[in-house]
């Protein structure tokens, strides 16, 4: 076995973890809140210990909102710089492949996303964490592409392609937790896309 396919599946057993805490104390959270279960609880459900939580996330509010993402999205800018500047139209279709690569490589669960929603609803303080946590990312995906494409950090052009992502997989994500879809995240997300350029490509009157 090579070196690569080994360190694929290790990045796959610790994603599959960060996601099996991460969806256990959301559900815990949404069912009695942060302060009604212990940290030992969601590790005994995982079957994990204390210590290899800690590994992932610093606290309960961590795991519910699911941070521990700083090196995924060090991948995700390494290839996204990778590719080739100069074309404002590949910059959005770039982002969309590198979020369907890593959807695709875990397990997008629509009930995980019910009991976040739930969760931020029955505690208004992770709603600020979460926001907060949103904003980061989004400074730090406009910073990326105005990396790639040697623009400013404040070029609107980074701004539009940020807004327009976030606007896409918002929507995206609410029509996949319906309990009548049938499809897949990354067809409903690929569809979405596929509007958003025909309406945008419809002549002005």
């Amino acid at each position: 076995m090579t070196d690569s396919a080994t360190t694929t599946r290790v990045e796959r057993r610790m994603r599959k973890t960060a996601s099996s805490l991460t969806a256990v104390s959301r559900r815990l959270t949404a069912e009695r809140g942060l302060a009604g279960f212990t940290i030992e609880e969601v590790c005994d459900e995982v079957d994990v210990s204390r210590r290899t939580f800690f590994n992932y996330f610093a606290c309960k509010e961590d795991a519910v909102i699911g941070e521990n993402s700083d090196n995924e999205f060090e991948i995700l800018a390494e290839a996204f710089l990778a590719g080739t500047p100069g074309d404002w139209s590949r910059v959005l279709q770039d982002l969309i492949e590198f979020a369907i690569t890593h959807i695709e490589s875990g397990d997008m669960d629509p009930t995980a996303h019910t009991d976040f929603m739930a969760a931020l609803e029955r505690e208004p303080r992770l709603m600020t964490r979460f926001i907060g946590v949103t904003r980061e990312r989004e400074r730090q995906l406009r910073a990326l592409i105005a990396q790639r494409e040697g623009a400013s950090e404040d070029d609107p052009r980074a701004a539009a392609v940020v807004s327009v992502l976030a606007t896409l997989m918002q929507s995206s994500v609410q029509r996949f937790v319906d309990p009548a879809n049938t499809q897949n995240f990354s067809t409903i997300l690929l569809a979405s896309l596929a509007a958003f350029r025909t309406v945008l490509a419809a002549p002005t009157p």
